[in-house]
């Protein structure tokens, strides 16, 4: 369950060494802080990659969303996925799934059927 925390210091390995993290390394990432239930770390790297001119997409979404589904952040999954269209990026079944889940386990059953 720690894998989230080896791939947060292969991201700061990335930087220290001058290469620059990209969409798929940022995704990678958040996708482990959410298998580890690390919701709020997964929200910060999606604030930091877009600090650094990184576009977060789909997948990006999707794994900050079910991190927040896995912390009871019903209310923040929401927001992201809302987020998604503001910037252009396409929700799929994946985002849209993973923002139902959130609802469920916040016990928000009327959020999930809007």
């Amino acid at each position: 369950g720690q894998q989230w925390e080896r791939a947060l210091k292969l991201l700061a390995q990335m930087e220290d060494r001058g290469v620059r993290p990209n969409v798929v390394s940022y995704s990678a990432a958040i996708s482990a802080c959410e298998k580890g239930h690390q919701w709020e770390r997964a929200l910060e790297l999606l604030d930091q990659m877009e600090l650094h001119g990184v576009k977060p997409d789909v997948m990006t979404y999707s794994a900050a969303i079910s991190a927040c589904a896995k912390g009871q952040q019903w209310e923040r999954a929401l927001q992201l996925l809302a987020q998604m269209e503001v910037r252009g990026v396409r929700r799929d079944v994946i985002s849209f799934n993973a923002a139902i889940s959130a609802c469920a386990k916040g016990q928000q059953w009327d959020r999930a059927l809007e």
